[in-house]
């Protein structure tokens, strides 16, 4: 999770959209009002196309088809858009970052809204893992057609709200003067020039404290966290992101994982398969030339080689 500092602050604004707090930072104000204009547009069109949680959304749709045999869908441009990113992730993590654990993370008890989760008093697991049939068995045909096997649910979290924050800074670059800092909930992309000094990105622990501020231009930064979105089973604390080798919640090895990348879907797939890959994961990082910080629960900090550390 992050917040934006900087000594001699562009405008920024704060809206809610995709249930979580988004905020747009340009460096020329009068930028300002479309610029949120056209954020708020696409994330509401992204909701449709992606949503879990919501029953009209084509994730929804796709998902009823798939419930008895396996299912075929002419997806839309931007549904297509986000599998293509999706898709992406998962070849570039080696499959660690798997968008068809839709159904593992249901079975782990996120089926619902977040505050619905953790009203309830516990969540019985099932005795065996539900695993998704892995992302290699999902087709992407020719004129948006999709197929996948039977029970499969699509899971975008891991990489929608990264990539949208990609693609809105590269709309607004090209529709408005000056510089864009986009924030979903703390996937966070740029474009255009930065202020001088560069956008100052406050790396933020659970309990909202600043545990150091690093400076960006043009690359994307992401956090991935065990300690944000959790709730109880009877198996004890859960979170959500599921390692897809075995359909189980992942270990909670790390806090906090936060990686800066070319772009935020970059960012975010090495901070989420992290998380996935636990003791292995500074390592892995290390291979592949990721700067990142990685926080342990007793508050312990990991940095990989290229991380900054002043």
């Amino acid at each position: 999770m992050m917040t934006y500092q900087q000594s001699t602050e562009p405008l920024t604004a704060t809206f809610a959209a995709i249930g979580t707090t988004n905020r747009i930072l340009v460096t020329v104000g009068s930028s300002l009002p479309a610029a949120v204009e056209i954020a708020k547009g696409h994330l509401a069109d992204l909701d449709k196309a992606v949503s879990r949680f919501r029953d009209d959304s084509e994730v929804s749709q796709l998902a009823r088809m798939a419930e008895t045999g396996e299912a075929w869908y002419f997806g839309s441009r931007l549904f297509n858009h986000h599998l293509d990113a999706a898709r992406h992730a998962a070849r570039i993590s080696g499959g660690l970052v798997d968008f068809t654990v839709g159904s593992a993370v249901i079975a782990s008890g996120y089926d619902a809204d977040l505050d619905v989760v953790r009203s309830r008093s516990g969540y019985t697991l099932p005795v065996r893992p539900v695993k998704g049939p892995g992302w290699e068995r999902v087709v992407r045909g020719g004129a948006g057609r999709i197929s996948t096997p039977r029970g499969t649910v699509l899971d975008f979290g891991a990489t929608a709200k990264a990539h949208a924050a990609d693609t809105i800074a590269g709309l607004l670059e090209a529709a408005l003067p000056g510089g864009f800092l986009v924030n979903l909930g703390g996937d966070i992309a740029t474009a255009g020039p930065a202020p001088e000094g560069g956008w100052r990105v406050g790396i933020e622990g659970a309990d909202g404290g600043i545990r150091q501020v690093v400076s960006i231009t043009d690359q994307g930064i992401a956090t991935s966290s065990t300690q944000l979105r959790r709730w109880q089973t009877d198996a004890g604390t859960a979170h959500h992101i599921v390692d897809p080798r075995t359909g189980r919640t992942a270990p909670a090895v790390w806090a906090h994982v936060t990686c800066v990348a070319s772009n935020a879907l970059e960012a975010n797939t090495a901070s989420t398969a992290s998380i996935v890959l636990g003791e292995e994961a500074p390592a892995w990082l290390n291979r592949n030339r990721v700067a990142a910080r990685l926080e342990r629960p007793d508050g312990t900090v990991v940095f990989t080689s290229d991380w900054p550390l002043s």
